[in-house]
């Protein structure tokens, strides 16, 4: 080490020296640069990276190698060989180019060990290439024990520079392995020049070599640092540029820069959208691509941003929007057009728009762009009709067969009416099985009357349930305007109630609206709201009608009969007013009210006689039904077996599985459970099977045809031997006559009921025996 800092400090210029470290100094800081920027790039200018730091590091180890050679003050003069010096040049270059291919991007173990050794061979071959090149009146002899040292300790070092580069993050990333290069370099130098010794040789004269060197060392600093400069600068402006270029390619909006009317820069975006190369567009006029929809030119001042269409070679279009902005592009004014596409924004926008104003699953209009063009109609003083169609059945196929068939039969429902309907009339669906229609310039009801059957007869044909289940059916309900009503919402409620009076004849028909059809309708209305407050108001009241024994006459019971005294409209019939409160819910509280009196007045009779009880089958989807029977029986006293609860059929079709349970557990309870009405409806014996009744009752019907149809006799004498085999009582209705009395005495009627044993009363005369008049 002493012999090395000797021969460096009393045989070389040191000002050199120092110039020939400064020199290696920014060539490794230039290699380990470019090299990190070649880490960021794609493949192929990645490559590209990687040669220009091969040569940066190859003519700085040269121009290092050399101005130190120069720095040497010996007694010899020295001068070198061209074409030698330019080969070390080539050559350290060539093994620093292999030694950064073979390292790779990820700098592990393997390949920096390998590159490592391929730069320090590098280092080696230059070094000895270079002192190969030196001409001089000497004979150079080499001390191997002195260099080998140095070429481990370059090699070691060139090693753990490209290992540290891998490893480390920041700025230390470039200082340190330039660091360990530069050191290795400069030991394998000055230690190889120490271990050199020149031996005079009086074969050339001294006189050709002297001041033969004096211009080199400006010349190879020049140039290295000329080289180098050169590099970092490009790598610097590389980077700006084409992280530029990258955000540019990245943004979502095409992006072009105009001067002079022409295209001079374009982003890849730009050039996707118009369906372009970057390099087609680039010296184009833009208004060959880009054409606002206003007409005005691209540059004309606006109030808003332009939109244009762009139309593609294969018919598609892209919808889009043009921002220019006033830029100085390259010493120069230019403008940037920003070009967004707008083609799927709009897409949505259109389609948000159609579901704003179209039913989702049909896709007709709906409510609310019906609602508009009904009002425009009304406004406008137009004749027109107005149709409000319910369908029939719906119900029970969304419920049978599940929310997906009900959907499929709303879409072909819609698309038989847009079908039925004229080109100009409207179809809307407002609600689940609700659809409305507006048919244009109707004067006359004619011309509706011809709609609604022609919609009826599509139905009846396309709609059969006997080969399609999922068949429904359709009511209708007519108003005309202005003949109907004055405003828009008024002909909406005027079809409505003509809509209702078409369900209450039956479904499956059309009604048009009348006067007094609107009265009918407001005053069930005003009965529905009544019946909420009759239990309150004390306008209730209870008639008992006795059941008797066919036979002997003697009354074994009575049924309970509801009656409603209104303070207006005096007495409402039972046949009105019952359907009204099961529609609106309120036979619940009624039906409970029912009971309970039926329970407390029976309960102050002889212990022989029954009280029967009519039971709704909207009370039986109540889980409370059971609770409610156990509570009126204990709050009265009454004992189960006196109590009978009479139930139609209906109650078996509403939900079968919670009827038979709630039935069963009343019977449990010893309360008595009558089939009314049987014979009429959905009678199905399967239902005398499924659950053990305690009577049937046969409805009046049957009995009032009895003295005048044989078929009417055969139909009771038939349920009276279904009864026997059953082991059930039958029970006749509306027993009024002598010879209805015999007739159905004949038949074999266990029980009977009618006006012939004594209407309802509200007391109960409580006799053994009741002599029926003209018997």
């Amino acid at each position: 080490m002493f012999t090395v800092f000797e021969c460096v400090a009393g045989q070389h210029d040191v000002r050199l020296v120092l110039l020939a470290a400064l020199v290696w100094l920014l060539g490794s800081f230039t290699l380990f640069l470019l090299l990190e920027r070649s880490t960021d790039c794609i493949e192929s200018r990645r490559q590209f990276w990687l040669a220009i730091a091969a040569v940066a590091a190859g003519v700085g180890v040269w121009a290092t190698h050399f101005i130190a050679m120069l720095a040497y003050d010996g007694l010899l003069p020295l001068r070198f060989e061209p074409g030698r010096t330019a080969a070390s040049a080539v050559l350290a270059v060539l093994f620093f180019w292999a030694a950064l291919r073979v390292a790779g991007r990820q700098f592990g173990m393997g390949s920096s060990l390998a590159a490592g050794l391929l730069a320090a061979g590098g280092v080696i071959a230059m070094h000895f290439a270079g002192m190969a090149a030196i001409v001089a009146p000497a004979v150079r002899l080499y001390n191997w024990s002195m260099i080998a040292p140095a070429i481990i300790l370059v090699s070691a070092a060139f090693v753990a520079a490209f290992a540290s580069f891998g490893r480390l993050k920041g700025r230390v990333r470039i200082a340190v392995p330039a660091s360990l290069a530069m050191f290795g370099v400069l030991a394998l130098h000055y230690t190889a020049m120490s271990a050199t010794t020149l031996i005079p040789s009086p074969v050339q004269s001294l006189g050709a070599i002297r001041n033969a060197n004096d211009w080199l060392v400006p010349v190879i600093v020049a140039a290295a640092l000329g080289l180098i400069a050169s590099a970092l600068a490009g790598a610097f402006l590389d980077r700006m540029l084409t992280d530029l270029r990258g955000i540019a390619d990245a943004t979502l909006e095409g992006l072009a820069i105009i001067s002079g009317g022409r295209i001079v820069e374009v982003n890849s975006r730009l050039a996707k959208l118009l369906e372009r190369s970057q390099a087609e567009l680039i010296g184009t006029d833009p208004a060959r691509w880009l054409i606002p929809s206003d007409g005005q030119p691209l540059d004309a001042t606006r109030d808003r941003l332009a939109e244009a269409v762009i139309r593609h070679e294969n018919g598609d279009e892209r919808v889009i929007e043009i921002a220019p902005h006033a830029v100085e592009y390259r010493g120069r004014s230019c403008k940037v057009l920003a070009v967004r596409d707008l083609t799927d924004r709009k897409l949505a926008e259109r389609q948000i728009e159609h579901l704003a104003a179209h039913d989702a699953l049909t896709g007709l209009p709906n409510r609310t762009q019906f609602s508009t063009a009904l009002d425009n109609l009304a406004s406008n003083n137009k004749a027109f009709a107005l149709f409000a169609l319910d369908l029939d059945r719906f119900k029970v196929v969304n419920d049978t067969f599940g929310h997906a068939a009900g959907d499929q039969m709303l879409c072909r429902v819609a698309g038989l009416l847009a079908r039925t309907t004229g080109d100009t009339d409207l179809v809307a669906r407002v609600g689940g099985d609700e659809f409305l229609i507006i048919q244009h310039g109707v004067t006359e009801v004619s011309a509706a009357r011809q709609l609604a059957q022609r919609i009826l007869d599509t139905f009846a044909h396309e709609m059969d349930i006997a080969q399609d289940p999922t068949a429904v059916g359709v009511s209708i309900g007519v108003a005309l305007f202005p003949r109907d009503a004055r405003s828009a919402a008024e002909l909406r409620h005027h079809a409505d109630v003509a809509l209702y009076q078409a369900k209450e004849a039956g479904r499956g028909n059309a009604c048009f609206f009348d006067q007094e059809m609107d009265r009918h309708v407001r005053k069930r209305r005003e009965l529905a709201h009544e019946l909420r407050h009759v239990i309150a108001r004390d306008e209730l009241r209870l008639v008992f009608q006795p059941i008797v024994a066919t036979a002997t006459s003697h009354i074994i019971g009575y049924e309970a009969l509801l009656r409603w005294q209104h303070p207006i409209h005096g007495h409402v019939p039972p046949q009105t007013f019952i359907p009204i409160a099961e529609e609106v819910g309120a036979i619940v509280p009624i039906g409970e009210w029912v009971l309970r009196r039926a329970c407390e007045i029976a309960s102050r009779w002889a212990e022989h006689l029954s009280i029967a009880v009519n039971v709704s089958a909207l009370q039986f989807e109540l889980p409370s039904l059971v609770d409610v029977v156990e509570a009126a029986l204990r709050d009265s006293g009454l004992s189960p077996h006196r109590l009978e609860l009479e139930v139609t059929e209906s109650v078996m079709l509403r939900n079968r599985v919670i009827a038979l349970a709630t039935l069963r557990r009343l019977k449990r309870r010893g309360v008595a459970i009558v089939m009314d009405d049987f014979g009429t409806g959905y009678s199905s014996l399967s239902n005398l099977q499924a659950f053990p009744f305690d009577k049937i009752k046969i409805d009046r019907s049957f009995v009032a045809a009895m003295e005048h149809d044989e078929a009417a006799r055969s139909i009771i004498r038939a349920i009276v031997s279904l009864g026997k085999s059953l082991a059930l009582p039958i029970v006749a209705e509306g027993v009024e006559t002598d010879t209805q009395h015999r007739l159905v005495l004949e038949a074999g009627c266990a029980q009977a009921q009618g006006y012939l044993f004594g209407i309802p009363t509200e007391t109960v005369t409580i006799a053994p025996q009741l002599h029926v008049v003209g018997g």
